[in-house]
């Protein structure tokens, strides 16, 4: 995508490490006008673009990521004589997951949608570990909204896609170069895991501890720990934000998989595909008459106490 193509529409936002702009351009086979976003950093914020581009175009054709547009990052002398550095991505009509919610009453979305959507976000991650990545920043307003429409019961009903997005600040595996004792953290604070904040320590574990953080805002439609002043102390100290009782019982069991203490206990996303949590399983404490078989509540149930024991536990060995 040649850049005198592109035409400015509007600006979409700023974020830590740039801007990002709405661009239209003619498509070259049929002339209809098509959409990009254009990411734009300068000098002080092209590294974490350049690594971005790079992972992502080792994403080209996932359906849960974000995709980007041509082979290199551009470079350009804005007005003011600076040099600027753009690359192409994809455009979101639906915008952030953040803005998503907040169309919502109470910011809480229903609880079948929220099942559908942290199955795409499971679907990303899993993809982004198969390739070696942690993203280290997943949050509402790094997944980007894609609306679409399915054919069910005879009829087209609208839908949503969800696609994870900014790979600024992800790294691979393992990978714990970046840690300072007096920054300790990559991402945004309040999404971050213990061992992340405490140690540095960038795996897969962590971004499961930041999907559970985005679920728990779902149901929510607050952020994490909005129940006290926020501290770093309190992941230190191994505590995690609070959980409503009032969630489905297996909803909170998926949480609170996400947020175990060690990071081998928050499973994988390939294997928290196949939680219950998403297979249809409903049984919410406050509606007692849903149809669901005696013995899968009992098995819920003595799940969800072991946890809780294992939380109490270590929360005794940690303060």
């Amino acid at each position: 995508m040649a850049g005198p193509e592109l035409h400015f529409e509007k600006f979409l936002g700023k974020g830590s490490f740039g801007s990002v702009s709405l661009f239209k351009y003619k498509g070259k086979r049929d002339g209809k006008t098509l959409y990009a976003a254009v990411k734009t950093s300068d000098d002080k914020h092209a590294e974490s673009l350049y690594r971005e581009f790079q992972i992502l175009s080792e994403f080209k054709g996932c359906s849960r990521i974000v995709q980007c547009y041509g082979t290199k990052v551009q470079e350009r002398t804005n007005d003011e004589g600076c040099t600027e550095y753009n690359i192409n991505m994809e455009y979101a009509p639906g915008g952030s997951l953040r803005s998503f919610i907040n169309r919502f009453k109470d910011r809480k979305l229903p609880d079948p949608l929220i099942r559908d959507l942290t199955r795409m976000l499971l679907e990303g991650l899993a993809t982004v570990h198969e390739h070696g990545y942690v993203h280290c920043d997943l949050k509402p307003g790094n997944i980007l909204v894609f609306p679409s429409c399915v054919y069910k019961n005879g009829e087209w009903r609208s839908s949503y896609e969800l696609k994870i997005s900014d790979f600024g600040l992800s790294r691979r595996d393992g990978d714990s170069s970046w840690w300072e004792p007096h920054l300790p953290f990559a991402g945004t604070p309040i999404y971050m895991s213990p061992e992340s904040v405490s140690h540095g320590e960038t795996g897969k574990g962590l971004d499961l501890w930041s999907l559970g953080c985005v679920v728990l805002e779902m149901y929510t439609g607050k952020k994490p720990w909005w129940h006290k002043k926020y501290d770093l102390k309190d992941l230190m100290n191994c505590y995690e934000p609070l959980i409503p009782s009032d969630l489905p019982c297996d909803a909170k069991l998926f949480i609170m998989t996400c947020f175990a203490l060690e990071t081998q206990d928050r499973k994988d996303a390939s294997t928290l595909l196949r939680h219950s949590f998403l297979r249809g399983y409903v049984n919410k404490i406050t509606e007692p008459h849903v149809n669901v078989k005696t013995e899968i509540r009992r098995d819920f149930a003595l799940e969800l106490e072991k946890i809780r024991q294992g939380l109490s536990e270590i929360r005794s060995i940690c303060v």
